[in-house]
């Protein structure tokens, strides 16, 4: 999505994409990250990030994430310099060094051939993403699922799955390679859900939090919304940003991250690349002073969304 506006002979190019946080304004550079993948100090960190360009015309930045401990967690390629634009193939790593997982991205989204690995380096599954009707996200098909103990439970798209990870499990039939009937599970370890499918598509569900609240849902997800509309959020950016005259003939892009709360409330405001100190503090600014969204929603529950907006200045026109 991209809009432009002109303000005082300044051309600001606004792109709204929701994304993890990964790098700042460098082609090459070394960042640190969290246990949440949140960028931090070194010494604090459980990951890290090197992000390369290949110096090519058609430049591909390559990224590579390593545990606290030096070993490769995952790599891939981006066609932005600040790793958002993931194409590709991507490879992920448990610590001892087995492959976790093998997938691939096109213009940032999952698309194509999916397999996946346990920790012993027995395959756990196999299947594929396929753009979905709404041409804005992806459908997963299973193929192939064999339990920790190497036992095939959906073979050739049907079957019965039961997945248990450190955040959860989900268990269900699989028939022609989509989710079918009921389907239990939880997920960030406290939240309960039950499902009702109908050849991959969702019919309902219901999930419980952690003080056993149910939330009723047809949609797993809502992303996040301006309360007057996305429209609206870009005329606000585009009328507000405001330029001193002597910096008018500057050109660059300011990308910032900021986090949707539970309530709607913009906060977490932070420039991840940079123009020059005072530009970026109005892109800060102007992005605050919109107000609150419509929150994010999770299976009928309210979440946290991290968002970015790069902003280009263009110079005058």
């Amino acid at each position: 999505m991209n809009n432009l506006y002109f303000m005082k002979s300044l051309l600001l190019g606004i792109l709204l994409i929701p994304i993890a946080l990964l790098a700042q304004h460098n082609t090459e550079k070394k960042i640190y990250l969290d246990s949440l993948w949140n960028e931090t100090k070194e010494g604090s960190h459980k990951y890290y990030r090197i992000i390369n360009s290949d110096g090519t015309t058609n430049e591909r930045y390559h990224i590579k994430d390593y545990y606290e401990s030096g070993i490769l967690q995952m790599e891939g390629s981006s066609k932005t310099e600040d790793g958002f634009g993931k194409e590709g193939e991507f490879i992920f790593y448990y610590e001892n060094g087995n492959i976790k997982n093998k997938t691939n991205y096109y213009k940032s989204r999952l698309l194509g051939k999916d397999d996946k690995w346990y920790e012993s380096g027995l395959k756990k599954s196999e299947g594929e993403y396929f753009e979905s009707k709404d041409g804005f996200s992806s459908t997963y098909e299973t193929k192939n699922f064999w339990n920790p103990e190497g036992k095939q439970t959906v073979s050739n798209g049907n079957g019965y799955y039961e997945d248990k990870t450190e955040d959860g499990f989900d268990s269900g039939e699989i028939k022609n390679g989509l989710k079918e009937g009921t389907w239990t599970g939880t997920y960030n370890k406290k939240i309960h859900y039950i499902e009702e499918y109908n050849k991959g598509e969702i019919i309902s569900g219901v999930s419980k939090d952690e003080h056993n609240k149910e939330y009723k849902y047809t949609k797993l997800e809502v992303r996040p919304e301006p309360l007057k509309g996305i429209k609206d959020f870009y005329k606000h950016i585009g009328k507000n940003f405001n330029v001193p005259r002597v910096y008018e003939n500057m050109k660059g892009k300011i990308i910032t991250t900021f986090v949707i709360e539970k309530d709607g409330e913009i906060v977490e405001l932070k420039n991840i690349k940079s123009v020059f100190e005072i530009l970026d503090q109005e892109a800060i600014r102007v992005i605050r002073s919109y107000g609150k969204w419509k929150p994010g929603i999770q299976r009928g529950q309210n979440v946290k969304v991290l968002y970015s907006i790069p902003i280009l200045l263009s110079g005058v026109k």
